[in-house]
């Protein structure tokens, strides 16, 4: 058996036979298989070959402009009608590059439900209760850089093979006449799964911070549509730099979280649990290469950029609202002024 003629099925990149694990073994993403688990996973894969999905794809490329921002490097796309003046990252001016291949066409996408109005109006509410942010923070000027954009995704489901043992004790108490009994009992705990985690999303796109985007889950997949460049009118797009060996650090600690809360909600009834053994295996990962809605917006403050994003569909808000300290430390010193104040108007009446 050749390794170098399998890819592994988490990222597609090459697997090599490890003599020291006797497994095959994945350099990008470091995930391993026996040889009998590979045999299996290829047995029951079916192969697509290419078809009319390359008029697509040309279509994609052909109908696509691609800009580029000299200053941070962003690549922006956006449909041939529209025109990126700057970019949605650092301000600055945007040029166009020329065309993309069809490789960042992706298969479905959300069509954006919040309008630019909704977007904003959200935005200035949130805004509303935060004093101490400095005062261009949501003027016109400001919000008039809130983008609608396009932000790549890979979604993933995984197939997890979830190992578990564990001993339980049981503990009750109880007292006759004048004597108390305390009763322990031990149990062997034991699961043994194959676990489903459907629809782990990671976005493709290294600028955009990670924990913002997750908190602006989750999105509602039953939604997706197949990819058509008229979603694109409008609004803009990014291409993504971050590929799915890249990504699947993340996908796989969090389809980990998911099987593991799985496992252990299935274990209860127990005054307590010691945990022997607990590992969890992905096996094989299947992948999606999707577009999300997103109103974005970045500001700079004190050589800081802060990034707020809003989920296109449902109308989530995350961000890190910048901290005027100057406004601070003047409500600081007025509240400690009154403070004095009041209490030297106190001294002099009790005196």
């Amino acid at each position: 058996m050749d390794a170098a003629e399998y890819k592994c099925p988490n990222c597609n990149a090459e697997l090599k036979f490890d003599p020291t694990t006797q497994k095959l073994s994945c350099d990008y993403c470091l995930s391993s298989f026996t040889i009998d688990e590979i045999k299996e996973i290829y047995a029951e894969s079916v192969t697509v070959m290419p078809d009319e999905a390359e008029e697509t794809e040309d279509e994609f490329a052909s109908h696509t402009s691609l800009y580029h921002c000299a200053s941070c490097g962003a690549d922006i796309m956006a449909d041939e009608h529209t025109t990126a003046l700057f970019c949605y990252y650092c301000h600055n001016p945007v040029i166009l590059s020329g065309k993309l291949t069809g490789d960042y066409k992706p298969s479905k996408i959300i069509g954006f439900k919040i309008t630019r109005e909704q977007a904003l109006s959200k935005f200035k509410h949130w805004c509303s209760g935060r004093m101490f942010v400095p005062k261009d923070f949501n003027s016109d000027e400001q919000l008039e850089k809130m983008t609608g954009l396009y932000v790549p995704f890979w979604v993933a489901n995984c197939d997890i093979k979830a190992d578990y043992a564990a001993v339980g004790r049981r503990v009750r108490s109880w007292t006759t006449g004048s004597t108390e009994y305390t009763e322990t009992k031990e149990y062997s705990v034991v699961r043994s799964a194959n676990i489903i985690a459907e629809g782990i999303p990671a976005d493709g796109e290294s600028k955009i911070d990670d924990l913002l985007m997750e908190s602006i889950e989750p999105f509602n997949y039953s939604e997706l549509k197949d990819f058509s460049m008229s979603y694109f009118s409008g609004f803009f797009a990014d291409k993504y730099d971050v590929d799915k060996a890249a990504v699947f650090p993340r996908i796989r600690s969090r389809a980990t979280d998911a099987g593991r809360a799985i496992i252990r909600k299935s274990v209860s009834g127990y005054t307590s649990l010691k945990v022997m053994n607990e590992t969890y295996s992905i096996k094989k990962t299947d992948w999606q290469y999707i577009m999300l809605p997103v109103w974005f917006m970045t500001y700079r403050y004190n050589g800081k950029v802060y990034e707020f994003a809003l989920n296109g569909q449902t109308g989530k808000l995350a961000g890190t609202p910048p901290l005027n300290k100057m406004k601070l430390n003047l409500v600081c010193a007025a509240i400690g002024l009154g403070i004095t104040i009041l209490g030297y108007l106190l001294g002099v009446i009790f005196l």
